[in-house]
């Protein structure tokens, strides 16, 4: 929905007009309260970001008392960490690399007296391979090392085949003439060449975002699929060191992002005994400003870096302070292709944040750190890295030789590689996209077999548990005293407004405009309406009935109207304004396991709480209508918050997990600039048809345009299905309608109406 700015000519408040409510101070605030709203909520974020690093202690019992006693305290943060990042698929047995040759070519591209060079495969899980190159030493096998390069580097660079990074820097090379048989897997890239599909649209999204993105709705991650590459490659290595005698050590060096990913498969994995990470390790307190595709769910609530580097302990881990290929954003649109891509940089940390978060590492690990090394240098995989890397392998620091170029330069056909990787990545998720809906049966709707109305919310509540804590996010209760302020700011012959602000948390308040009937009667309640607005929107947008306002193109006037109606009607603002502005929220909520709907709850719990206090308000018949992303608050606020005795959600309603994930429909949030819409692990948990049973056995209803581009009615018809089959079996039908119409994405205002007035028991007008 477009942007929408008010004009408050009618509502400007005068001193005559500014009278505030009974029992509220006078609102004084002046300005853009929506900004002022969005800053506040960002600075609340940022000391939960900074607070993060204490609070994890509460996570962690580290027992340094012994090898096993260590890896037993800290079995179960390695399980919730495998979580986080999504490395969960289960891999594919391996016992060989797949040599890449045909008839006319073979899949050795180098050889000389001391290594030969390989292109090869490997599966992964079905229908995904790992793609790279294979370096064999003519000699004895030392170590078994897989060498990962930056994504924007190929395998090719770092062997030397490629001759655009300097001998120096060519460090898969370097340890293959040490002895090392080494593999050097390929990352997919930050380019956007194959960032869409050609039935829909392409985007400036970084290939690393067009997986995230997809991937992050099914409980995956980008980082997550890679990691899965690197850990076949170690099963491979540990079925070759089971066919001989003794056994060579196995380890994982990576530098840029390369760096995360042999961080995050030595943390996994303890079968690696040596790890190097180059131009990665730091504090995370500000991983909001890295590349979405580096955005993990709930990953700084229990792991910073120290935590992280805390389950490679006993092992050796070399940490490099080194220059990183600064990243200033996603690619800029060209033309063609739509952007939207998220913002997000890379720069070089300063020493300082590195060290500070080493000696967290160390001090956490305690006796169990002591292979640890954090080395400083003036390009990535330097030599005094590397022989730190060497001695936690136990081999000899002495065999290290000299950088060398290759005599031959081979131009590898990487856009190939690079668009097979992407597409079998997009083609897995994609799998899991079709298969999502079994796994929400057997997770929701088998252990729930509706009996009755009476008992369904018992039956709900650990479900409700669930999506609280595990999808959207759960921040304690307003923690602020109330401190209601208003002020009067129209007035019509059927009802006043007055704009309304609320503490909630430090820094954080609800607002919105109460509309008030005037002919309410001493020691009467009426039912309220909470009339939610969509994206970009402000509360009086769904007030004006000024037709030449945008606003009353999508919301008809429809508190206006309710209030019309002889309903109390509370307009509430979401934070969901100012572009990036709000986005950020998201991106700082993520980290700590939150998003913009922990937020949003808490506002609308602190509204209800005051609304409650009114003696004029009924409370048992408060209820929530909104359009868009206010449907999308529909689907949410009253799943999770059963004081909204009903629920109508307008132009949102569809199947919202193929809506966000899908890439071969024009509709799907793949292709937009909406990157904060993508919920973690949502498709294997709830859809708005298990949103709408937690909202069951409340009235619930759907308005539908048939005009309305957030999805095709098929897909509105097959989720609405689920919910209307409940309400059969609960033997409450007539508690659910959908009502469509021939429109766009609008407030229509007909049945939804209707519906309001029969089941808050208030007679419609004459």
């Amino acid at each position: 929905m477009k942007q929408f700015i008010p004009t408050l000519l009618a509502i400007t408040a005068t001193t005559a007009l500014a009278q505030p409510l009974p029992n509220t101070k006078p609102l004084k605030i002046e300005g853009d309260l929506s900004a002022q709203m969005v800053a506040g909520i960002d600075i609340f974020l940022t000391q939960k970001l900074q607070e993060s690093t204490t609070k994890r202690a509460r996570f962690w019992k580290h027992d340094d008392s012994s090898r096993d006693a260590y890896q037993q305290s800290i079995s179960a943060n390695r399980k919730h960490f495998r979580f986080c990042i999504g490395a969960t698929d289960k891999r594919l047995p391996i016992k060989f690399l797949q040599l890449n040759s045909t008839t006319t070519s073979s899949s050795i591209l180098y050889a000389d007296a001391k290594v030969t060079i390989h292109t090869v495969r490997w599966p992964v899980f079905p229908g995904v391979h790992g793609e790279g190159l294979l370096l064999k030493p003519t000699g004895a096998v030392k170590a078994r090392v897989v060498a990962i390069p930056d994504a924007d580097h190929t395998p090719e660079q770092i062997t030397g085949l490629h001759k655009i990074l300097p001998p120096r820097s060519q460090f898969a090379l370097r340890l293959a003439d040490a002895g090392c048989l080494v593999v050097v897997p390929t990352l997919i890239d930050r380019r956007d060449e194959w960032s869409g599909d050609e039935r829909v649209a392409f985007t400036n999204q970084p290939h690393r975002e067009w997986i995230y993105r997809q991937a992050y709705q099914m409980g995956r991650h980008i980082i997550g699929y890679e990691v899965q590459k690197i850990l076949s490659l170690i099963d491979w290595f540990a079925h070759e060191n089971s066919l001989i005698p003794e056994p060579v050590p196995m380890g994982v060096v990576g530098q840029g992002e390369g760096g995360l990913i042999a961080f995050y498969a030595a943390a996994l994995d303890q079968r690696v005994d040596s790890v190097l990470t180059s131009g990665y390790f730091n504090q995370r307190n500000r991983l909001w400003e890295e590349p979405i595709y580096r955005n993990v769910f709930g990953l700084l609530e229990q792991f910073g870096d120290a935590e992280i580097a805390s389950l490679i302990g006993p092992r050796a881990l070399i940490v490099e302070h080194a220059p990183v290929m600064p990243i200033n954003g996603p690619p800029k649109p060209r033309p063609g292709r739509r952007g939207g891509a998220a913002p997000g940089k890379i720069t070089t940390p300063p020493y300082e944040s590195v060290a500070g978060e080493f000696q967290r590492a160390r001090t956490m690990a305690g006796r169990i750190g002591g292979k640890w090394q954090l080395a400083k240098s003036t390009a990535p995989v330097e030599e005094n890295a590397l022989l730190h890397f060497f001695t936690g392998l136990g081999i000899p620091r002495k065999i290290l030789p000299q950088p060398r170029a290759l005599k031959l330069e081979f131009k590898p056909n990487a856009d190939a590689r690079q668009k097979r990787q992407i597409q079998e990545l997009t083609d897995h998720t994609q799998r899991l996209l079709r298969f999502s809906e079994y796994e929400r049966h057997e997770n929701f709707w088998k252990k729930l077999a509706p009996q009755n109305p009476e008992m369904w919310n018992t039956q709900c509540d650990p479900h409700r548990t669930r999506m609280w804590n595990q999808v959207i996010g759960r921040f304690p209760g307003a923690d602020q005293p109330i401190n209601p302020r208003s002020r009067k700011i129209l007035e019509t012959e059927k009802w006043i407004a007055h704009e309304v602000v609320l503490d909630v948390w430090k820094n954080v308040f609800a607002w919105g405009i109460l509309l008030t009937p005037k002919d309410i009667k001493p020691d009467e309640k009426r039912p309220v309406v909470v009339c939610q607005h969509g994206l970009e929107g402000v509360p009086m947008d769904t007030v004006t009935r000024d037709k030449n306002q945008q606003a009353f193109r999508y919301y008809s006037g429809f508190a206006a109207e309710l209030a019309d109606r002889g309903f109390i009607v509370f307009a509430p603002h979401n934070p969901y304004r100012g572009r990036d502005a709000f986005r950020v929220l998201q991106r700082k909520a993520n980290p700590l396991g939150k998003s913009l709907f922990s937020i949003i709850i808490g506002q609308h719990n602190r509204i209800i709480d005051w609304l409650e206090t009114l003696t004029l308000v009924d409370k048992t018949r408060i209820a929530f209508y909104g359009l868009s992303y206010g449907g999308k608050t529909a689907m949410r606020v009253p799943a999770l918050v059963p004081r909204y005795c009903l629920s109508i959600c307008s132009a949102d309603f569809n199947e919202w997990v193929k809506k966000n994930t899908t890439v071969d429909a024009r509709y799907s949030y793949m292709f937009t600039g909406e990157y904060e819409m993508f919920e973690f692990n949502l498709g294997h948990t709830f859809n708005y048809a298990e949103m709408g049973a937690l909202i069951a056995p409340r009235p619930f209803m759907v308005e539908r345009g048939h005009n309305d581009g957030v999805a095709p009615d098929e897909w509105v018809a097959y989720e609405y299905a689920k919910i209307r089959r409940l309400y059969g079996h609960l033997g409450i039908p007539g508690k659910t309608e959908i009502e469509y119409f021939n429109g766009p994405h609008k407030i229509h205002g007909a049945g939804t109406y209707k519906f309001l007035h029969r089941h808050l028991k208030w007679p419609p007008p004459k």
